[in-house]
């Protein structure tokens, strides 16, 4: 099993929840947590653990965000207009890697981040290799051209396992998308609760 497999497991089996819905999670085995201790009573989580649980969550959920990217989008949802812990979702559906993922032209989040990084996207016709870069709306995303056999790509988009959300669509034959709009929390299909409003208070401390 490979570290980036482990971690994501990993991720799983601390949060206590099955995050990306996939029927490997080991959480689907076990709901107890990670370690020799894992199996122990949990005593009640203070406010902050509350509001650090549902940053970790949400974080984790896009893979290899670092807690200072993860804070400069925080920072970047404040001077928005409108609601901050909506403008933080759509910051986060709006990079490339996630909409990678969501197009199911990769089948996980960590898949997607070194998918783009290796180059085998284009936006708008041009290759783009940044995971971070903000996809704007009416942007169309494109697997290029070599890398349209690849195995990872074909397996994926045969997958049943997720669904494209109505906010893109995607072309699987061509294996190219177009990012229509800028999402709310409750269009963007979460296999578990996510609550972006416990992260603003989170930073807001």
């Amino acid at each position: 099993m490979s570290k980036r497999i482990q971690a994501k497991y990993k991720i799983d089996r601390r949060m206590g929840e099955n995050l990306w819905g996939r029927p490997k999670s080991p959480v689907n085995r076990r709901e107890y947590g990670p370690g020799q201790h894992g199996q122990g009573r949990r005593g009640k989580i203070s406010d902050f653990g509350i509001h650090l649980r549902a940053k970790q969550k949400l974080k984790g959920y896009y893979g290899s965000i670092t807690e200072k990217g993860f804070r400069r989008l925080y920072e970047e949802a404040t001077r928005l207009k409108g609601d901050t812990s909506e403008n933080l979702i759509g910051l986060l559906e709006r990079r490339l890697d996630a909409v990678v993922y969501r197009m199911k032209f990769v089948p996980t989040v960590f898949a997607a981040r070194q998918f783009v990084n290796h180059g085998h996207v284009m936006v708008n016709g041009k290759k783009v290799n940044i995971a971070s870069y903000q996809v704007k709306p009416g942007d169309v995303i494109e697997v290029r051209q070599k890398s349209k056999q690849m195995a990872l790509v074909l397996e994926s988009v045969d997958s049943p396992e997720r669904d494209v959300p109505e906010y893109i669509d995607v072309d699987h034959k061509a294996m190219k998308g177009t990012f229509n709009a800028i999402p709310k929390l409750a269009d963007v299909p979460y296999p578990v609760m996510m609550e972006p409003n416990l992260i603003v208070e989170f930073y807001s401390r």
